[in-house]
């Protein structure tokens, strides 16, 4: 019968190199006592009992005792394989889910050693909660330009909670809207006036489904349509000054709109 050596396979399972000599010989030759597996995988003895119980924790190899005194191992049946890989491919998942509420913060680092604005990037429903809920840390009131209609139309309940810390958080904002006679009757039952501060921007063609924020030396946007969703934070000192002065400057010279009033756009079409 052909000799296959499993070292490779193992290896490719996630075993190391340690760890794969030692379960192909518990494999090959059965039960035998630690100082025989170190001769019969190649491996130093010291090494061998530590290598011994990490795959005893990983459910790959069984410890007999009480046989003549002397502490043997078997290996376990290799359908533990499958459940081996089976919680490896987990971990995975776990760690790539970890690695993505992280990275942002690792890149700001990289980049304030660098010297480059950091710019993260987000997808999805929890991508916009994420970049949201960055700016319930401000430091300073937040500039805002906003669609509330496509709010309302695509993350409404997300808005709702983000309202709420708002309120709880007591972050205050000023929010330029987008005019038209649907956001004008929706805000007073969405926005509350203590923390919120609103004007209104005529807009002659369809308004942008984007929200953007300024805040803490930061510039944030979201993309909001049924397809496709996306967010991106910008930490640049100098682009956020740039857009706060634009919108200090619009703000100054956007009038107080009324509820009820006839607005600009509204005018243009009678």
């Amino acid at each position: 019968m052909e000799n296959i050596q499993y070292e490779k396979f193992l290896g490719e399972l996630g075993l190391n190199k340690e760890q794969s000599l030692v379960y192909e010989s518990l494999l090959k030759n059965g039960l035998m006592p630690a100082r025989v597996v170190a001769q019969k995988s190649g491996v130093k003895r010291s090494l061998a009992y530590k290598i011994l119980e990490q795959l005893i924790s990983l459910g790959l190899v069984e410890k007999r005792d009480n046989i003549g005194k002397i502490t043997l191992f078997f290996p376990a049946h290799p359908g533990k394989l499958r459940e081996f890989l089976q919680k490896r491919e987990e971990a995975i998942k776990t760690a790539e889910a970890s690695l993505g509420g992280i990275m942002g913060k690792m890149v700001s680092d990289f980049n304030l050693l660098s010297g480059k604005p950091n710019v993260q990037f987000y997808e999805g429903p929890e991508g916009m909660k994420k970049v949201l809920e960055d700016s319930l840390s401000a430091e300073s009131e937040i500039y805002s330009y906003s669609d509330v209609i496509s709010v309302q139309q695509y993350i409404p309940t997300l808005n709702t909670e983000y309202m709420a810390k708002r309120t709880k958080f007591n972050v205050k904002k000023k929010i330029l809207f987008f005019d038209s006679k649907e956001a004008r009757a929706l805000l007073p039952k969405i926005y509350k006036p203590d923390i919120t501060e609103y004007k209104f921007i005529p807009f002659k063609t369809e308004p942008p489904h984007t929200v953007m924020q300024m805040y803490d030396k930061k510039v944030s946007y979201i993309t909001l349509a049924k397809e496709q969703m996306i967010g991106v934070i910008i930490e640049d000192a100098n682009i956020y000054s740039l857009h706060k002065y634009l919108f200090e400057h619009q703000w100054s010279t956007s009038p107080e709109l009324p509820i009820g009033a006839v607005s600009a756009v509204e005018k243009t079409l009678q």
